[in-house]
């Protein structure tokens, strides 16, 4: 990036169609990305001791000096709160030079489409962030775990870098293989409703839940690897069921990929309404209002299967349905209907 250019990259929010607390564990997964998403651009300054950063979002700018340390205590004192994901990706970019930046946004904050990831890999390209691929997606994964302070898996950073028009992606989050799987877009589509309830990885018990799937690894050896029989015999019950969908949904994911390839979409939503069974009763990261919702959705016709998608306690419910039934009956609930896009760019 030469001295005074100035660079413009566009990073996409992403919806998890299946496989939620899965990649932490070093299991599977399989988002796809979605045409809402950050754009963010930043005019260098050779003088500047520090990035001054504004937001579509919010009302109020930060200012982050370039040599904030890489240190969560550190970037929890970065007022306003916004701007510790960019300070976060400042620390672990390391900018030459200050300089002005611009964040611009259509992706709901707190509901589920990755805003938080969608932000880091966008502002790191804008920086001049040098990593491609799964290298990039490293690097942002290691921003929000800096700015939440939070141990949060690899799916939402990696899904961004990697997306593929018409295209989910099943990833495997132990190696960061990608495998994409295309969308019969003809067929079935897509609609992310939102619950109302708004929530923050770092005030939730995300991290509760890692380490309880930590010590299940710890009890049997890594989760993907783990068969049901081996869950059946931890005697924690909480443990027990916290690793019982892990190991469910592992399986679910890969059936879902093999599903959406033969088109068998009725058995593909059945797996959907089993991985929300499963997030709200063993991993217990539902909550009412998305409990409500699903069971609203999975009720309609045409609605082949519905889950909640993200990290839970609020956020977004997922329906796979036959295209264009649920327009009318969603009304003014605020829903998107979403089709699989590209992935993070500088513009």
């Amino acid at each position: 990036m030469s001295t005074g250019e100035r660079v413009v990259a566009f990073a996409p929010g992403r919806v998890n169609l299946i496989g939620d607390h899965t990649d932490y564990t070093g299991g599977f997964a399989m988002p796809m990305t979605v045409g809402l998403g950050t754009e963010a651009s930043f005019q260098p300054d050779p003088s500047a001791p520090a990035i001054e950063v504004t937001s579509s979002l919010e009302g109020e700018p930060g200012r982050i000096p370039l040599s904030i340390p890489a240190q969560p205590l550190e970037l929890a004192m970065v007022l306003p709160e916004w701007a510790r994901y960019v300070g976060a990706v400042v620390a672990v970019v390391r900018p030459t030079s200050g300089g002005k930046a611009e964040v611009s946004s259509d992706l709901p904050v707190g509901a589920g489409l990755s805003s938080s990831a969608a932000l880091e890999v966008a502002l790191a390209l804008a920086l001049g962030a040098e990593e491609t691929g799964r290298e990039l997606a490293l690097t942002c994964q290691r921003a929000e775990q800096l700015a939440t302070g939070v141990k949060t898996g690899i799916l939402d950073q990696l899904a961004i870098v990697s997306g593929r028009a018409g295209h989910a992606m099943l990833l495997d989050c132990g190696t960061l293989g990608v495998r994409y799987v295309e969308v019969p877009t003809d067929e079935l589509e897509f609609v992310v409703v939102d619950s109302g309830v708004r929530r923050s990885v770092s005030e939730t018990a995300y991290g509760l839940r890692e380490a309880e799937c930590a010590e299940a690894a710890r009890l049997l050896g890594p989760l993907r690897h783990v068969s049901p029989r081996q869950v059946d015999g931890i005697a924690d019950h909480v443990i027990r069921r916290r690793a019982r969908h892990v190991v469910s949904e592992n399986a679910r994911v890969l059936a879902f990929a093999g599903m959406l390839e033969r088109a068998e979409l009725e058995e593909a939503g059945r797996l959907l309404d089993e991985s929300h069974r499963s997030l709200a009763i063993d991993f217990e990261v539902s909550v009412p209002e998305l409990d409500e919702l699903v069971t609203w959705l999975q009720g309609l016709p045409g609605v082949l299967g519905a889950r909640l998608t993200g990290a839970g306690f609020g956020g977004c419910a997922l329906a796979l349905a036959r295209p264009g039934v649920l327009g009318r009956r969603l009304g003014t609930r605020r829903h998107w209907v979403v089709a699989p896009g590209g992935g993070a760019r500088r513009c």
